[in-house]
């Protein structure tokens, strides 16, 4: 039975207002983001949606790598979760299966 997984996790990136503009398309160059909203101070609520943990993590690896960001912090971290066998059994029913990071 295979898991099928989706991760929606936000981001603030905190960068140089100078480079505001900058930074905003390099972060959209990167799969699976999008950009919510931003502050003249400098500030970026980027959305990620990706298929396993180990994206996100290198996602903000990268933008935090970028020129004149000063922070990447990961503020929100959701999985969507179900089996095949579980989506065929409750796809008719409309149910789905989340968990939220640190619920067990």
């Amino acid at each position: 039975m295979a898991l099928n997984e989706v991760h929606i996790s936000s981001l603030v990136v905190h960068c140089d207002p100078l480079h505001l503009e900058i930074i905003k398309k390099q972060i959209t160059e990167y799969d699976g983001t999008e950009i919510y909203g931003d502050s003249p101070e400098g500030k970026i609520v980027v959305v990620l949606e990706t298929e396993n943990q180990g994206f996100i993590t290198d996602t903000i690896d990268a933008i935090n790598n970028l020129p004149n960001v000063l922070s990447t912090v990961l503020v929100y971290h959701q999985i969507e979760s179900s089996s095949e066998e579980t989506e065929l059994q409750y796809k008719d029913a409309g149910i789905q299966h989340s968990q939220i990071e640190g619920e067990a």
